[in-house]
């Protein structure tokens, strides 16, 4: 059987990001856990649900470690692999790190799907890791009911260039380097309502690595304060777990906020996701949506797959940040402003 013919969507019952634990149930388990006590080194770990873990080697080398994993998104196994490796690479970046070595994690049904659909698969996550300038150094594989690819990852950062969510300053301005809508156009796919070709847009921009690091400039680098990546918990959930580590509230503009074209009709015809749902159950209590109509109430818990970076920007340098970045990220806009803490940790206007 031929790689091409198999529409790895229906092989699953969730793809992407929209597969991850409902961040409410997570929070509750781990809650549950007792972690041993941090080493001295470690300047980020889970406590904050920041997107990895950093940990000082030297006073100029820190290592940023990260893993991701989930089921097919998409139909076609090479495409699939770049977006997995996409995804799993870009919380390096999130942490205004460069990767440098990647290990695969798979589940392969072999039973029931052909050997060539781990070959694309992997050679397409090979082609990011290469466009990234790191290293494929081998991983681990189980014969498992469904397919599953994710890569754990890691890279280097200087400790003083750390980027976490904890660090957003009042009165910066707030930066997304990628529109919205990748839950929805998927679970079109997914339906077979449409096809690849359909949502070719959001495709390309789930399979774009997120290295906003070399595109930012001297004059401007130094003035991204904070940062993470929107993916499964979507705009809502991640802004929020943001404002909350660093004691602020974010104020987001939805009529800058950037979009898929077809992203609201596809969101009216209810091409949803159980994340939409439990996205909006997660946030409730912390964010104002009072202004926002129900379709962008429903763009806000959308769950990203390989989303962009939310950068909290000097409002000085935001522009400038801006610009640098569109040479690699077409649609990055500035979306909002930091606050002052306030009763909601995000209001959406």
């Amino acid at each position: 059987m031929s790689s091409e013919k198999i529409a790895l969507t229906q092989t699953v019952q969730k793809g992407g990001c929209a597969a991850k634990v409902a961040a409410s149930e997570l929070r509750r388990i781990l809650s549950n856990v007792k972690f041993p006590a941090a080493h001295p080194a470690l300047m980020v770990d889970g406590g904050l649900f920041d997107d990895a873990a950093i940990y000082k080697v030297t006073d100029e080398i820190a290592l940023v470690q990260t893993l991701d994993f989930f089921t097919p998104i998409v139909d076609t196994p090479k495409l699939f692999g770049e977006i997995a490796a996409a995804n799993a690479l870009s919380d390096v970046y999130a942490m205004g790190g460069l990767p440098k070595t990647a290990m695969g994690i798979l589940a392969f049904p072999l039973a029931t799907l052909p050997e060539s659909v781990i070959v694309d698969v992997m050679q397409g996550a090979s082609d990011k890791i290469a466009e990234a300038s790191a290293n494929f150094v081998g991983g681990h594989s189980i014969d498992d009911d469904t397919l599953k690819f994710g890569l754990s990852v890691t890279g280097f950062v200087h400790p003083n260039e750390v980027w976490t969510n904890a660090k957003v300053q009042v009165g910066d301005h707030l930066i997304l380097t990628k529109p919205l809508g990748t839950g929805t156009l998927t679970a079109s796919l997914k339906r077979r309502e449409s096809s690849e070709e359909d949502i070719m847009e959001a495709l390309h921009s789930m399979a774009t690595i997120n290295n906003a690091v070399d595109y930012l400039t001297p004059l401007t680098k130094p003035y991204v304060h904070a940062a993470t990546d929107i993916t499964g918990f979507g705009l809502s959930g991640h802004s929020m777990q943001m404002a909350n580590a660093s004691q602020v509230s974010l104020r987001i503009s939805l009529d800058k906020v950037p979009k898929f074209t077809k992203v609201l009709s596809f969101l009216e015809k209810g091409f949803l996701t159980k994340a939409h749902r439990s996205n909006a159950q997660y946030t409730e209590a912390s964010i104002d949506t009072t202004k926002l109509d129900d379709l962008h109430r429903l763009l806000i818990h959308d769950p990203q797959t390989s989303g962009g970076l939310l950068l909290s920007v000097s409002r000085e340098t935001s522009r400038d940040t801006v610009q640098a970045l569109r040479a690699k990220f077409k649609s990055a806009e500035i979306i909002g402003e930091v606050l002052p803490r306030q009763d909601k940790a995000v209001i959406f206007e």
